[in-house]
């Protein structure tokens, strides 16, 4: 397989592709959606969008369980680094050549303060390329924005969306931010979680199969998308 991705709840993502194990926002303590407990969880690597509790959740106590190195923006990296966790830096438009793949930072409109009020440089979005050629947008928690015609250029086999509105992209803008990356595969995310986020995915897939063509794959959590 070229790659298995895993819906935990919320934002909070388990990649699978080759011999690795990725993690991303993994939010599960204190997620009442989630599917798994950071005591049962694997990880090589733990990508992390975004400073906010929801999305950098348990990310230390993982990180040290495991000795899984975490991937962030090099503010979040350096507050990680103080508390003893195994990180490395990137930022927005920076790709590196990790053993999984080619991993680029991509640009996300939100904001990012850590848990303890610290600052959490700049949010961002994943596009993962991985080591069978296939690419992956792991968009993170943002609004919409015309680049992502520019993201979608690269042939998106997966685009991983939030559409829960309020805080992110909403339903109406998530299609549209479908229409400009013009993915394969689409799975929703960041919605429903709580009240103020509530959304109908699949009225929101009917949409989109309508209007693109994307097959959309709404998960329940702990359901995986296998590719190809």
């Amino acid at each position: 397989m070229a790659f298995k991705l895993t819906w935990l709840g919320h934002a909070s993502l388990a990649v699978e592709t080759g011999d690795y194990k990725l993690l991303v926002d993994p939010y599960l303590s204190q997620n009442p959606s989630a599917s798994v407990s950071p005591e049962s969880v694997e990880a090589d690597y733990i990508l992390v969008t975004h400073g906010h509790g929801d999305h950098i959740g348990d990310t230390i106590e993982i990180a040290k369980r495991t000795g899984a190195t975490v991937i962030s923006n090099a503010e979040i990296c350096g507050w990680l680094r103080k508390k003893d966790v195994k990180v490395h830096a990137q930022h927005l438009g920076g790709g590196f050549n990790h053993p999984f793949g080619y991993l680029k930072l991509t640009l996300a409109l939100h904001g990012s303060g850590l848990p303890d009020g610290s600052y959490g440089g700049n949010p961002a979005g994943f596009l993962l390329t991985t080591n069978d050629g296939e690419k992956i947008y792991m968009a993170g928690d943002t609004g919409l924005f015309g680049d992502m015609r520019l993201i979608g250029e690269e042939g998106i086999a997966l685009a991983v969306l939030p559409i829960g509105d309020n805080y992110t992209m909403g339903p109406v803008d998530a299609l549209r931010a479908v229409k400009l990356l013009t993915p394969k595969h689409v799975i929703p995310i960041h919605y429903s979680t709580f009240g103020l986020i509530a959304q109908d995915p699949d009225a929101w897939a009917e949409r989109v199969h309508a209007e693109t063509d994307a097959k959309v794959h709404v998960l329940k959590p702990s359901e995986s998308f296998v590719y190809p």
